[in-house]
């Protein structure tokens, strides 16, 4: 980034390139406020509000439901018998299903799902809010005093969430379902042990750790793309692009990811 700023001296380079950066996020913070705002606010439900609305939980979520539910209870019932199989050759059968359930339900679906809604919904969206800006639908809706965040941006938002907390909530339910029946079978026989076990890893700390995390995942792959798209000058070699936009992206998740290891582990 610092190298495609010639004709200027190091430490304005840097600088340019740090505000720029600095600019980018704060698009995205104040556009999370914005959002935040408009969320609460009742005339943001209008008649056409909720039509767009409806419109977008249902194209971001049904079409992937059955798909990522099927593809989370594949990863369930290999990651399970692979940790059910090496613990029992060293002797930890006891620690396997609880290895099965912090690894698969704590940290892998939950990324997975936020993955997963980012490349299929929210970045598409975001490229869509691109091109609309771009052909004049913002200018109109201005012209016709409408607020195009408020009637374009915001139902992408909100389906972005939800789609990304339905699935990782749906999978999370397939993946405990699956863990029990790849170490128990169809008995009801370790109902008992497991509803202990299930209730020592779940433990209020963690159980709000997994929930702030999941949260915070769909806001991060729901509102980065937005913001990318809301502000996208074309220049791939500039922060507010949407390559710029998937960077922070994937930094956000990270850092999200890190964070909520932190909390339950250390």
């Amino acid at each position: 980034m610092i190298s495609r700023l010639p004709g200027l001296s190091l430490p304005e380079r840097v600088w340019n390139t740090v505000r720029r950066w600095a600019i980018a996020w704060w698009r995205i913070l104040y556009l999370g406020a914005v959002v935040f705002v408009l969320v609460l606010s009742p005339s943001s439900y209008g008649r056409g509000t909720r039509r767009a609305l409806a419109r977008h939980l249902y194209l971001d979520t049904a079409p992937v439901l059955l798909g990522f539910t099927v593809l989370a209870a594949l990863i369930s019932l290999v990651l399970t018998r692979i940790v059910v199989v090496t613990a029992l050759s060293y002797g930890l059968s006891r620690y396997a299903l609880e290895m099965v359930i912090r690894v698969l339900v704590l940290e892998l679906i939950p990324l997975t799902a936020a993955l997963f809604v980012a490349m299929r919904c929210t970045i598409p969206n975001g490229t869509q809010i691109t091109r609309l800006r771009e052909g004049g639908r913002f200018e109109a809706l201005r012209r016709q005093g409408s607020d195009p965040v408020r009637i374009e941006l915001l139902p992408r938002v909100i389906a972005g969430v939800f789609a990304c907390i339905t699935l990782a909530a749906l999978s999370c339910v397939v993946a405990l379902v699956l863990a029990y029946l790849g170490v128990y079978g169809f008995n009801v026989a370790g109902l008992p042990s497991y509803t202990r076990m299930f209730g020592q890893v779940f433990t209020p700390s963690v159980t709000m750790v997994f929930v702030l995390k999941t949260v915070f995942f769909s806001l991060a792959i729901a509102l980065i793309p937005m913001a990318a798209g809301l502000h996208d000058s074309g220049d791939r070699t500039q922060p507010d692009s949407e390559l710029g936009g998937l960077a922070r992206m994937f930094a956000v998740l990270l850092m999200i990811e890190v964070m909520s290891l932190m909390g339950n582990y250390y």
